[in-house]
């Protein structure tokens, strides 16, 4: 079957898809990963950094209240000059309020301080705790996040004497321009990374599959007609390998059955065969016996009508010959079929043509296509249709009419023939033997018609089946490889 029939859900594709969607989540992941960890990493950088000031402004003024025992009144006066210098070190604004809330000292001019008073709730809350106390806000003005820390002012008792505030303005997404270079660059490296890899895969897949695919032909073509079906020559040592060793060895098998069970099939052919033949001609001989002794017994040569009964009693005799000639017939054409000449002609034109023959109304035909072309003998053909045809007809039930259709398909590689009549049917426990040679599920005739149509039909390495129901009819179902 080739390949690129199944173009979307090859082999080949799903690795060469699996691989591009391997890669892409791998981007995916580690772009995603990336700006987790960046951004992690900034806002403990912004932790980190407000730690490390506020330690420091609050050293600054310990020591600046640590020599003498400061109440909240005297801060103004005690850090008048030295907040100017603690700001300046620390790069940082200072803001100092009483303990009710109110706007103490600063070293920016005081009528720039907006906040002249601490709100209650934030003033009850920094009072009841000996930890530094934030609160973030954005400042849309300079388009920065600001945390405003609160942290009380002890004197050398550690009493409070007062709270100090400091604004930390910090920018969280600067990581962000980190990220967007980083993204381009390994955006750029998977890119290069997914053209290597995917026609490297590409063409790794397509080796693969053109192995499995030569492999798969191979297999499909091993039939139980195949007469030799051929090993598979593959030298590389890898995990195909191993499959091309068990294709090989059931090779051998298969021949090795094949020659056991053709042996077997011929052998017990023939001795059914034989006691078919045997049967068949003793039926005949029986009556020829008992008509001659009968004859004997009451020959008198003066009986005037003696002329009379020797002509009947050589009919009798005569008749009884023509009928072991007629069984002699039928095996030889069994056993020897006419040798194929096969042609490439309309497969409906040619079913038309034997089925008017018939001249039967009910026989209705049935196609999907007008042209069906096929290469084979035509007597064979017409000796399938003929046989099926005759036993549809002689399957009919009393009281009803018996329609026969014959239906015909081309479905992609194979044809399919069915031949549907509304008889009296097969029971289900004949259909093993209903293509034996001397099985007939009828008074008179040989067993032999349904046997020679399936030796036909095997000829051309088809098969035929039979599916039926008591009182509703029987279908005979013949499957063809297209050969044209």
């Amino acid at each position: 079957m080739p390949l690129n029939k199944y173009k979307g859900y090859s082999l080949r594709n799903k690795v060469f898809w699996g691989f591009l969607v391997i890669c892409s989540l791998s981007i995916v992941a580690s772009s995603v990963l990336s700006y987790v960890i960046l951004r992690q990493s900034a806002l403990e950088q912004s932790k980190t950094d407000l730690q490390k000031k506020a330690e420091s402004l609050m050293a600054a003024l310990d020591y600046s209240v640590s020599h003498t025992q400061v109440q909240t009144q005297d801060l103004p006066k005690i850090l008048s000059n030295a907040i100017f210098e603690i700001a300046d070190i620390n790069k940082q604004d200072i803001i100092i309020y009483d303990l009710d809330g109110k706007l103490l000292i600063t070293n920016k001019d005081g009528s720039l301080i907006a906040q002249k008073q601490i709100p209650l709730a934030e003033l009850n809350r920094i009072l009841k705790s000996d930890k530094r106390i934030d609160f973030n806000s954005y400042d849309k003005s300079i388009g920065a996040n600001v945390t405003s820390s609160y942290m009380l002012l002890k004197n050398n008792m550690l009493e409070p004497i007062g709270i100090v505030y400091f604004p930390y303005y910090h920018n969280d997404s600067a990581y962000l321009t980190v990220y967007k270079k980083y993204l381009s660059y390994i955006i750029l490296v998977n890119l290069v990374i997914i053209i290597f890899g995917g026609w490297l895969s590409w063409g790794i897949s397509k080796n693969l599959t053109r192995a499995i695919t030569k492999f798969s032909e191979l297999i499909n073509k091993v039939t139980l007609f195949d007469s030799d079906p051929k090993p598979i020559r593959y030298y590389k040592n890898d995990e195909l390998n191993q499959l091309v060793k068990a294709y090989n060895a059931m090779i051998l098998q298969i021949r090795e059955q094949k020659e056991r069970l053709s042996f077997k099939e011929k052998e017990v052919a023939w001795r059914e065969m034989a006691k078919q033949v045997a049967h068949e001609v003793k039926n005949p001989l029986t009556p020829m016996k008992l008509t001659i002794q009968n004859f004997e017994r009451k020959f008198n040569p003066q009986d005037p009508d003696i002329q009379e009964k020797v002509k009947k009693m050589s009919k009798t005799v005569v008749d009884q010959i023509d009928l072991v000639a007629t069984v002699a017939n039928a095996f030889s054409q069994f056993a020897q079929l006419p040798i194929k000449n096969n042609e490439t002609f309309n497969l409906n034109e040619e079913i038309r043509n034997i089925l008017y023959v018939f001249n039967d109304e009910k026989i209705f035909f049935h196609t999907n296509k007008e042209n069906i072309q096929v290469n084979m003998d035509k007597i064979y053909l017409s000796r399938i249709i003929t046989n099926l045809i005759t036993n549809a007809q002689q399957a009919k039930a009393e009281g009803r009419d018996n329609i026969i259709n014959v239906d015909l398909e081309q479905r992609q590689k194979r044809i399919i023939l069915t031949v549907e009549d509304s008889g009296i049917g097969i029971a289900e426990e004949m259909y093993e033997r209903i293509f034996e040679p001397n099985f007939t599920s009828k008074t008179s005739g040989t067993g032999l018609g349904l046997s020679m149509v399936r030796k036909m039909i095997e000829d051309y390495k088809g098969e035929i089946t039979v599916k039926s129901e008591i009182d509703k009819g029987s279908v005979f179902t013949i499957y063809l490889p297209t050969n044209v």
